[in-house]
């Protein structure tokens, strides 16, 4: 996961495809618990109540902004669903797993 944190997202529009299959299976490898669905790469997030969970959601958010690569967040009262997929190019990018192990690093500290 460390390889990613030093990484920043960069523009996808017209110079990048999507990711094969294989290519992201093995790079799920290097995210803890991402899954692969639906053409989306996800990971569902708990926490004690919802606070948590907002608090989650919005520092979330300030990482993603940061990066300039915003994911679908689905919240509920102890949950936070996120789902990435790179708009640009129709599929997953090294974008989507660069913002998926920063958040799995912030997970860390407010879980």
């Amino acid at each position: 996961m460390s390889e990613w944190l030093k990484k920043k997202c960069k523009p996808c529009e017209g110079n990048q495809e999507p990711m094969d299959n294989e290519t992201i299976q093995n790079m799920l490898k290097t995210v803890d618990g991402w899954a692969y669905d639906g053409g989306l790469i996800v990971k569902t997030f708990s926490f004690k109540n919802f606070y948590q969970t907002m608090e989650f959601a919005n520092a979330v958010a300030w990482i993603v902004n940061n990066e300039d690569h915003h994911p679908d967040l689905h919240l509920s009262y102890k949950k936070c669903v996120i789902t990435f997929k790179t708009h640009s190019i129709d599929g997953i990018s090294e974008n989507d797993f660069i913002c998926a192990a920063k958040i799995d690093v912030l997970a860390k500290i407010a879980q």
